[in-house]
C-alpha cells in the first residue's frame, strides 16, 4: 500500500510539471507536424517593408524576426520561401508552407481558407497621393484610378467601396507605387509602415492624414495543423510576456 501511495504522489508531482512545459517541450512531444521535420517553413512576401524585405541576399523585417523566435522557442530552423502575396494563403492551405506571415490581416474571407494565430500586431490601411493631387481624404478616391497590391485587404476595400474598374492591381506595393510616380494611377492604397518607406523614398509623395481602415495582423497556419496553431498561439504568448515582441516592433518602428 505504501508503495502504491508514493507512486501516486510521484504521478501528481510530474504531471502539473508536464502540463506546464514550454512551447520547445510540446514541440519535442512530436505532437507538431510540419512540412520538414524540425523546420518551419514560412511563406511571404518580401516586398512590404519593415516586415518583410530584403537586405542583401536575405529577408528581414518584423515578420522575419518573430517567425524565428517562434521556430526558436519550438526548438526548430526557420526557411523562409518568398512568393507572390496572393499564393501565400494557398501555399499554407495546400500543406506547402507551415506558416505565412506576411503583414496579413484577419479577414472573415481568409478565415475560410486557414486558420489564424492570435494577433501579434496592428495596422492602418493609408492612402498615398502626390504632393500636389487634388484628393484631400478617402472621399476623394471615388471615380479615381487607385493603385493597390493584388490579394490585399487594401485591393479587398477599395474594390469593394469604389468599384472594380478604378482600382490597378499590381503583384507588388512598389509596383503600385511606381504607377502613382509616373501617372498611371492617381492613388495608393496600402499599409501605413510600408507607405511611409515607399514615400521616404519617392520624392514628390505624401501620406493623407486620413485613415482608411485599422487592422489585426496574425500568422496563417493550415485548418488541419492546430497542433501547430496551439504551439505558435503559445509561444507568441511567451514571446509577448517577455517583452520580446514589442522589442522587435520598436527595432523596425519607432
Amino acid at each position: 500500500m505504501k508503495k502504491t501511495i508514493a507512486l501516486i504522489m510521484t504521478a501528481l508531482l510530474v504531471f502539473p510539471l508536464i502540463a506546464c512545459g514550454s512551447s520547445k517541450d510540446a514541440a519535442a512531444e512530436g505532437s507538431v507536424k510540419t512540412v520538414t521535420a524540425g523546420v518551419l517553413t514560412m511563406a511571404t512576401n518580401a516586398y512590404f517593408p519593415p516586415y518583410e524585405y530584403y537586405e542583401g541576399d536575405d529577408i528581414v523585417g518584423i515578420d522575419a524576426e518573430i517567425a524565428k523566435a517562434v521556430a526558436d522557442k519550438l526548438g526548430m530552423e526557420l526557411k523562409i520561401e518568398d512568393m507572390e502575396f496572393d499564393s501565400i494563403i494557398t501555399a499554407v492551405a495546400s500543406g506547402k508552407a507551415d506558416i505565412g506571415l506576411a503583414g496579413m490581416t484577419v479577414t472573415e474571407e481568409r478565415k475560410k481558407n486557414i486558420n489564424f494565430t492570435d494577433s501579434y500586431a496592428t495596422g492602418v490601411q493609408v492612402v498615398i497621393v502626390k504632393e500636389d493631387s487634388d484628393i484631400k481624404s478617402v472621399d476623394d478616391l471615388g471615380g479615381k484610378k487607385i493603385g493597390v497590391q493584388l490579394a490585399t485587404t487594401g485591393d479587398i476595400y477599395c474594390t469593394d467601396d469604389f468599384g472594380q474598374e478604378n482600382v490597378e492591381e499590381y503583384s507588388k506595393g512598389n509596383d503600385a507605387v511606381m504607377a502613382l510616380v509616373s501617372g498611371k494611377v492617381d492613388a495608393v492604397v496600402i499599409d501605413n509602415e510600408p507607405a511611409k518607406n515607399y514615400v521616404a523614398a519617392n520624392d514628390g509623395l505624401k501620406i493623407l492624414d486620413t485613415e482608411y481602415v485599422k487592422e489585426d495582423y496574425a500568422a496563417a497556419i493550415n485548418k488541419e495543423n492546430t497542433e501547430l496553431l496551439d504551439a505558435v498561439n503559445k509561444a507568441l504568448g511567451e514571446l509577448k510576456s517577455e517583452g520580446k515582441l514589442d522589442e522587435i516592433i520598436s527595432k523596425y518602428i519607432k
